[in-house]
């Protein structure tokens, strides 16, 4: 049988990283510390044949040896990609900060510039709340007309068209003797109508019809109607006459009080509302003392 002698000097991986590392065939069995991982090894025992290409694997302090089938060829393979140093992981981590930072505080213009530029006059609060606005059909189950004979109130909450636009009534309210009926959370509404009679608090009208034609004459309601122009700025219009009214109340009941209107306006958009309503009743505001004359 002929020995042969181990080679002086050889190269082993590391199990964790992969980095190769060269040490004394003397040292096999030592303890040393992988130069890129910082994990504690056991130095290998050198392999038997100085032209062996085999490079053998360390052991890793306290784990099992791991089998000959973890050791790859040299040269065969490509050197393993070594793990990021902490260094490095730590300027990764600032400059994605530094980006996320960036972007927060830039976050407006970069907004902006997507967008594009705003139309001159234009204030982008009222456009967002124009936006913001609910849009209804005009209803086609009745329409406008001057004639009340014909007029035609269905069994379906107060719509209608105001300024050739969709309306629906989300309130009503019955203060004093003006009932409102609007569209919109906040006042003055998106779109509105008002009407006046002759009453000093909700209650009177219980039970009572109101006709006006367009030919009556005064003393009659005012119809006010109330709208929003592309600015958001709050508009009116009043009708001191020449509207077809019908309305008829039921009784006020628990601050309440059910009732239907038809009503069309001599406006160019022909605007009118019709259906029922369950109007909120209100105390009306005491009236102002007179100023004595001077």
């Amino acid at each position: 049988m002929v020995l042969v002698k181990a080679m002086s000097e050889f190269k082993f991986a590391c199990p964790v990283c992969g980095q190769h590392i060269t040490a004394d065939s003397r040292t096999s069995g030592a303890q040393l510390d992988c130069p890129t991982c910082f994990q504690k090894l056991i130095i290998p025992q050198a392999p038997s044949s100085a032209d062996s290409k085999l490079i053998v694997s360390a052991a890793q302090v306290g784990k099992p040896r791991p089998a000959q089938s973890d050791a790859v060829w040299q040269n065969a393979m490509p050197t393993p990609a070594r793990r990021i140093s902490r260094v490095s992981f730590l300027i990764s981590v600032l400059l994605l900060g530094s980006a996320a930072g960036a972007i927060l505080l830039f976050r407006e213009r970069i907004i902006s510039l997507v967008r594009g530029p705003t139309p001159t006059g234009r204030n982008p609060n009222a456009q967002a709340k124009t936006r913001s606005r609910t849009s209804y059909p005009i209803p086609t189950n009745t329409s406008w007309s001057m004639n009340l004979s014909k007029a035609v109130i269905p069994d379906v909450p107060v719509a209608g068209g105001i300024r050739g636009v969709g309306f629906f009534c989300e309130h009503a309210t019955l203060q004093g003797g003006n009932l409102t009926l609007r569209q919109g959370r906040t006042w003055p509404p998106d779109l509105g109508i008002t009407v006046q009679l002759f009453a000093r608090q909700g209650e009177e009208l219980s039970g009572k019809t109101v006709e006006v034609g367009p030919d009556r004459a005064p003393p009659i309601p005012k119809v006010v109607l109330r709208w929003k122009d592309e600015q958001d700025q709050a508009r009116k219009q009043d009708f001191p006459g020449g509207y077809a009214l019908k309305m008829i109340f039921g009784e006020a009941v628990d601050a309440r009080m059910s009732g239907r209107i038809f009503l069309s306006l001599p406006d160019e958009a022909k605007s009118f509302v019709a259906g029922t309503f369950d109007a909120e009743i209100r105390k009306a505001p005491p009236p102002r003392p007179r100023q004595p004359k001077k």
